[in-house]
């Protein structure tokens, strides 16, 4: 199941995409019936969830809360990835530096997010090699 809420400005936005990229991330892992939340919203909210997660007072793209990081997933579901926030305000802006749409630079942070829920991270170079190039390869199965 893949839920998705737009509590931002941006009430128009087609969430159909956030499904699609989602799917995509999941099915180029194998991944069936898994359970993934997408919120998205803008920096005000971000910036308030940035700053309780990381103790960062400032808006940032994407984040990704895993349900199978730490000592307390024991009792979770195994199909139960996690949540994930987008930004659509700092989205916007970063498509518009990147000359891209807003579509494409969600489906990115979607994929993204999705990928930190399955356990890719980025704090090493080799660690973000792999990730970067999944991540790639998928969004070029998206066609974004």
């Amino acid at each position: 199941m893949i839920d998705v809420t737009n509590t931002s400005s941006n009430t128009t936005f087609d969430v159909q995409i956030v499904h699609e990229a989602v799917l995509a991330t999941l099915n180029a892992h194998n991944l069936v019936n898994c359970e993934v939340s997408v919120l998205l919203t803008d920096d005000s909210r971000m910036t308030e969830l940035n700053h309780q997660y990381r103790r960062i007072n400032a808006p940032t793209d994407v984040l990704a809360f895993a349900m199978h990081e730490g000592e307390d997933n024991v009792m979770v579901p195994p199909n139960m990835l996690g949540d994930i926030v987008i930004s659509l305000e700092t989205a916007e802006q970063q498509a518009t530096t990147e000359k891209h749409s807003l579509e494409k630079e969600v489906a990115f942070l979607t994929v993204h997010g999705v990928l930190h829920l399955l356990g890719y991270d980025h704090q090493t170079q080799e660690e973000a090699t792999v990730m970067f190039e999944k991540q790639e390869t998928i969004l070029e199965h998206l066609k974004m």
